[in-house]
């Protein structure tokens, strides 16, 4: 099957690598990771992230089908406001995660969700099919062919910003967004981001986003950024990756296990409640944990975590840190190892390297 292409490729100019992620072909890294990863940290740098998925929800019954298919309290959102939640089965298992956006709508209510790379139909799908059990009346739209949608991240991305919209940026607390032009493009602008930098997520027409990049690359001097840096980037800040952290046929976890229970409100009714209010009351056998290797190597998706030599848990993420210029890794380990301090090692191709379970994130946000 072909990969589908962004909205802005052909405009990355020759020195962007390329992967396939997700059924997209996307940037891998344009000049090197370490040097994206840098202006990230220290400046600006953006990516393109139309490979996320747009799904819209309106309509009368709007709220009341987001609400049973998200985690999260979506009644509590005000317009403007967005909210990160799991997408979950009725055994408790993450499908997937999102973030929802209400959205201004002179007409009622309106939700933009945003699935994963490769997810926008398999979601469609389940809120077409849901929507039409319940009988609720709301309309469902996959418009992700119809956006597009790049991150402006770092610690210059307000000023940046705040120089190519319309709209006082600056006052938007963290998950807020307004309509603005951006570059003279009609844009939803969101204080988002997956870095763990200051930032903003922009939400364009897709014949739009080339002015949009055109003007950040150009005119604000901000580093492109592929998702090599993408994922050291949220890595150090222990950000989970939806088919990595969590798969839900190849590594099925519960928001407790992964460590995100914080966005499951066990007072609303959604798919997968009644499992995970009964795993919130038991407990959890196994913890997402983040782990520093203290001797030379890099932890890699499926290596093995061991405690006295024995295999205990796997590594689900792993690289090597440009910000602590150490190896880092996230997995899942017996509960009662994954306290801060404790002492494990991990298998890096046949031999035991020391490793210390650590706080996440890996790095002061």
């Amino acid at each position: 099957m072909a990969l589908r292409k962004p909205p802005l490729s052909g405009a990355y100019g020759a020195d962007a690598r390329f992967t396939d992620f997700g059924g997209w072909e996307m940037p891998v890294e344009f000049d090197s990771i370490r040097t994206e990863h840098a202006a990230v940290r220290e400046s600006a740098g953006i990516f393109d992230v139309s490979h996320m998925g747009e799904i819209t929800v309106t309509g009368p019954d709007a709220t009341a089908l987001m609400q049973r298919l998200t985690s999260n309290d979506v009644s509590g959102l005000s317009v403007g406001d967005s909210q990160y939640a799991m997408i979950t089965d009725e055994s408790g298992t993450i499908i997937d995660d999102t973030i929802v956006y209400r959205l201004p709508d002179d007409e009622g209510e309106r939700y933009l969700f945003v699935p994963n790379a490769g997810h926008d139909e398999e979601a469609y799908r389940r809120w077409v099919d849901h929507r039409d059990e319940w009988g609720l009346a709301a309309d469902v739209e996959n418009e992700t062919d119809e956006w597009a949608m790049v991150a402006v991240q770092g610690p210059d991305a307000v000023d940046a910003v705040g120089s190519q919209t319309t709209a006082d940026v600056e006052p938007l607390s963290w998950g807020e967004g307004a309509y603005a032009d951006v570059a003279g493009v009609r844009s939803w602008v969101s204080r988002t981001g997956y870095t763990g930098e200051d930032g903003f997520e922009i939400l364009c027409p897709t014949d739009g986003v080339g002015a949009i990049w055109e003007a950040f690359v150009d005119a604000e001097g901000c580093e492109p950024c592929g998702l090599g840096a993408r994922d050291t980037l949220r890595t150090e800040m222990g950000f989970l990756l939806s088919g990595q952290d969590f798969d839900p046929d190849d590594e099925p976890r519960n928001p407790y296990e992964a460590g995100v229970g914080w966005t499951v409100d066990l007072d609303t009714e959604f798919v997968g409640r009644d499992a995970l209010a009964r795993v919130a009351s038991d407990g959890v056998e196994e913890a997402f944990a983040g782990l520093i290797l203290r001797e030379r190597g890099i932890a890699r998706h499926g290596y093995e975590i061991l405690a006295d030599g024995e295999p205990v848990g796997h590594v689900t993420s792993g690289t090597m840190s440009p910000t602590l210029g150490e190896a880092i890794a996230l997995g899942y380990v017996p509960a009662a190892l994954a306290e801060p301090g404790t002492e494990l090692s991990v298998a890096v191709r046949g031999q035991e390297k020391r490793a210390e379970v650590v706080s996440t994130p890996f790095i002061e946000d």
